[in-house]
């Protein structure tokens, strides 16, 4: 075992992975049944999702596991199964086979991209403070995601966003705030799955408060349904449409994918002497194969999840951790009644609290040399306050562009990266006429 994912290369124990896969399992398996719920108002089964759901997230998971051993786990993403079903189907008219057509073939150009390290080109690409930068980002992204899950904040009190009052009421908020003290408390105590064990009490917690709820003849398992396998439509791939569609899904998965790796990169502090993120060419296959599998099986794409965090946070190092989760999402399949009782009040404080330790990242970011520092705050603010982690990489390049043209400091900008400034602000340009 350790030979084979170099746990003591990366300073870490068996049980510290398998701490830190079910960690990530449990922070992210609210997807289990989120996604099926967004999907299926695109007219799909919401029992087939289901499978589908568990299964794509469980086979991407352990190809990331094997073919870049990296403690980072892939399911279906949230916001590009938003995009498939409300933008596409239900405000383009389109049927949901010809979005899993575009979901296919975005996968397939991902696996090109991938074997002649275009992808990886892409990351090296961005400036190590923005790499930084990036990671800071993402940490208070997952604790405005906390927040929101738990209903801790609103906008409906006079302010674009306000705390709600912590009582009954907002019974969700109030086993949030306490499952955080919790794990504050026990991360403090140096408690062994201090993140893991807050979530679990919490859910407990949340019992008598109505928060977690067990419903009457409760039973924990479940004969899981056949996925609607090679769900596509060929007809409509040649129009404008469809290309529209495509790019939509590329680029966004493209972005939120890299984002994702630097964020967890720099957490786990899993980077070469130079700074790059380690095994990234078998990172970015693994999404691209977990897309095309994920698309065959019936469900939009699949991509790296930033709740990946909190198992690095309770001392996942390597892909040992990635295969502890996609097992479990193999045991969901069966267990769907049980893992549904985890409210996301309970995994909130997880991410939350992961969101603190995504800050330390901030320390290294030059902020002294303006160059540097503009793009890198710009970068910071955009992912939570445009709820997108491909936004704040598209708005932190195109200011780190402007900055080091202004600051006469045009030979520090690398070649690809200039591409990727011209590309976003053509993509700005499209979505703003479009």
């Amino acid at each position: 075992m350790d030979k084979l994912f170099k746990l003591q290369e990366r300073g870490t124990t068996f049980s510290r992975e398998i701490i830190g896969g079910i960690t990530t399992f449990l922070a992210m398996a609210y997807i289990l049944a989120v996604n099926p719920q967004i999907l299926s108002e695109a007219g799909l089964s919401k029992d087939a999702l289901f499978t589908a759901t568990a299964l794509s997230a469980a086979i991407a998971t352990l190809v990331m596991a094997f073919f870049a051993n990296l403690p980072v786990a892939l399911a279906p993403g949230l916001g590009l199964n938003a995009f498939f079903t409300y933008t596409v189907v239900m405000g383009m008219g389109c049927t949901p086979a010809l979005a899993l057509t575009a979901v296919l073939l975005e996968g397939i150009l991902f696996i090109v991209l991938s074997v002649f390290g275009i992808r990886e080109a892409i990351i090296k690409s961005i400036p190590v403070n923005l790499r930084k930068a990036v990671a800071v980002g993402i940490g208070l992204f997952i604790t405005l995601i906390g927040l929101a899950n738990a209903g801790i904040i609103t906008g409906q009190a006079g302010t674009p966003v306000a705390f709600v009052n912590f009582d009954l009421e907002h019974a969700s908020a109030l086993v949030a705030v306490i499952g955080l003290i919790l794990t504050i408390v026990l991360y403090t105590l140096k408690v062994p799955g201090a993140i893991l064990l807050g979530i679990i009490i919490t859910t407990v917690i949340g019992i008598p408060f109505g928060v977690t709820k067990v419903p009457e003849g409760f039973t924990p398992v479940s004969t899981p349904a056949a996925p609607a396998l090679f769900n596509f439509e060929w007809g409509s791939v040649l129009t404008l449409k469809f290309f529209i569609i495509f790019f939509t899904f590329l680029f966004t998965d493209l972005f939120d994918t890299i984002g994702t790796l630097l964020g967890v990169a720099e957490q786990a502090n899993l980077k070469d002497e130079e700074g790059n993120v380690i095994n990234a060419k078998g990172a970015l296959m693994s999404d691209a194969i977990g897309t095309v599998v994920g698309a065959c099986l019936g469900t939009s794409t699949v991509t790296s999840f930033v709740e990946s965090s909190s198992g690095v946070a309770a001392g996942a190092r390597t892909g040992l951790a990635s295969v502890v989760t996609a097992l479990l999402f193999l045991v969901a399949l069966f267990l769907g009644p049980l893992f549904g009782l985890i409210p996301s009040a309970a995994t909130a404080p997880a991410l939350i609290f992961v969101g603190f330790l995504m800050m330390r990242s901030v320390m290294g970011i030059d902020f002294a040399d303006i160059s540097e520092g503009i793009p890198a705050f710009i970068t910071i603010i955009a992912m939570p306050f445009s709820y997108s982690i491909s936004k704040g990489i598209t708005f932190g390049i195109i200011t780190y562009i402007l900055c080091k043209v202004v600051a006469g400091k045009i030979k520090e900008i690398p070649v690809v990266t200039w591409i990727l400034g011209i590309i976003f602000l053509f993509d700005i340009v499209f979505e703003a006429v479009k």
